[in-house]
């Protein structure tokens, strides 16, 4: 059943809507991670950091300090709940039953998660989180979910009962219409990627609805534990930057920092097959990624394209399985940067005669509500909260856009040395 959407925002207050309501209103990857290094890296220490990219939105301007303590709080005071338990103990994920191990579940059923460390600095907050890492990096995206529903909070609670009426009836119409145009494409398989960055909670459940409504089959599930589990459908996800990452800030020299990104699979694939079995390559670029990768990785299932031209990626994937001996059609390219419909038809188009294609649909899903109010001010804008330090030892990110590199300079030049990344082009980062 859905819900009055205008009437529950109007009338909303943060007791009666808690922002994360749930330890599982979380990505699915994020558990997967979590069990992995608590099984392979369970007392590296670590920082995370909120990182605001889109600097013109002032949120310590915007989000009243009270009030985000107090959902940070609340989150902190989150228990799994018997159901959530039974559901990730029983549930089959990917075609497998028991993926979650009982040793991680008796902790993560007994977490609470680490103090958290809240700061303004000018018109932006600092907000930090450190202890150790598989408590740590569960902070990510609740700590996302927060602040963007907060700034979306922030302009709603200006707008009067039919304003919020008119605004959603336009917003549901506008991914309505997208539902179509996929439709229109032809046997397009997406998933929702949007739980980071979405414009609520209640807004992403009710996309994931009219997804599933919508596209039937080819809506394969979403990333979103809680919703997944209340609406009856996939979980979906494999694993993300932070772990090349702080394995990366844990070598101890420049060869064991050449070879980190490829220890974090040999780890991942001990514990998963299958289709969790998905390279994300592009941490510290893609083509070198792959000209250097050991032959065991060309039997895994895919790759996820999640920067740079999406085009060039692919044509890079298929050429590597070509050289390796393998037949691209049988591979999957999962796509998964600022997605939108018009994207997602092209390269669909491009590629889908030869590589399996998905998608994987994130913030422009869940939150477009560009040019809906006055100033744009419910416009998506680009926020992370990424790991920044393991051990003491500062962690990079230089990916396929140097627009999304991170981490101090000296080190970011380090790493393009130790893995041969030469000139990059510059794009726009969206989300």
């Amino acid at each position: 059943m859905t819900i009055d959407l205008a009437s529950r925002v109007y009338s909303h207050r943060w007791k009666i809507d808690p922002i994360v309501r749930s330890l599982i209103d979380t990505d699915f990857y994020k558990l997967l991670m979590a069990q992995s290094v608590f099984h392979n890296k369970p007392d590296v220490h670590v920082e995370f950091s909120l990182i605001n990219r889109s600097k013109s939105i002032p949120l310590a301007k915007l989000i009243d300090e009270e009030e985000l303590r107090a959902q940070l709080d609340y989150i902190r005071g989150l228990k799994l709940s018997r159901g959530e338990s039974t559901w990730l103990r029983g549930n089959m994920f990917y075609g497998k039953r028991s993926m979650f191990h009982s040793d991680f579940m008796e902790w993560f059923e007994n977490l609470t998660l680490p103090p958290y460390h809240l700061h303004r600095v000018g018109d932006q907050y600092e907000l930090t989180f450190e202890g150790p890492w598989p408590a740590v990096m569960l902070w990510e995206i609740p700590a996302l979910s927060v602040i963007m529903e907060l700034r979306s909070r922030a302009v709603l609670h200006k707008m009067k009962r039919f304003e919020l009426q008119i605004l959603y009836a336009r917003a549901m119409t506008r991914l309505w219409e997208k539902v179509e145009t996929l439709r229109a494409i032809g046997d397009v398989v997406v998933a929702d990627f949007g739980t980071r960055r979405r414009h609520s909670f209640l807004w992403q459940d009710w996309c994931v609805q009219a997804m599933q409504e919508g596209l039937g089959n080819n809506f394969i599930g979403t990333s979103n534990c809680l919703i997944a589990m209340r609406r009856e459908m996939e979980a979906i996800g494999t694993n993300a930057h932070e772990l090349p990452m702080v394995y990366s800030a844990l070598a101890e020299n420049d060869e064991d920092l050449a070879y980190a990104p490829y220890r974090v699979l040999e780890d991942w694939q001990r514990e998963h097959d299958g289709n969790l079995r998905v390279i994300l390559p592009d941490t510290f670029g893609s083509a070198g990624f792959l000209e250097r990768a050991p032959d065991w990785l060309t039997s895994w299932t895919g790759i996820r394209v999640d920067s740079g031209q999406p085009e060039e990626a692919a044509e890079t994937a298929i050429q590597w399985w070509k050289d390796r001996g393998e037949d691209p059609r049988e591979k999957l390219i999962i796509f998964s940067d600022g997605l939108d419909v018009d994207q997602i038809g092209s390269l669909y188009k491009k590629f889908h005669e030869r590589v399996r294609v998905s998608f994987g649909w994130g913030t422009l899903l869940t939150n477009d509500f560009r040019g809906l109010v006055a100033d744009d001010a419910l416009s998506p804008f680009s926020l992370v909260c990424k790991a920044v330090s393991a051990n003491g030892r500062p962690t990079v990110k230089l990916s396929d856009n140097p627009n999304k590199a991170m981490g101090p300079a000296e080190e970011i030049e380090r790493y393009k040395r130790v893995f041969r990344v030469g000139k990059q082009k510059a794009m726009d980062v969206i989300v």
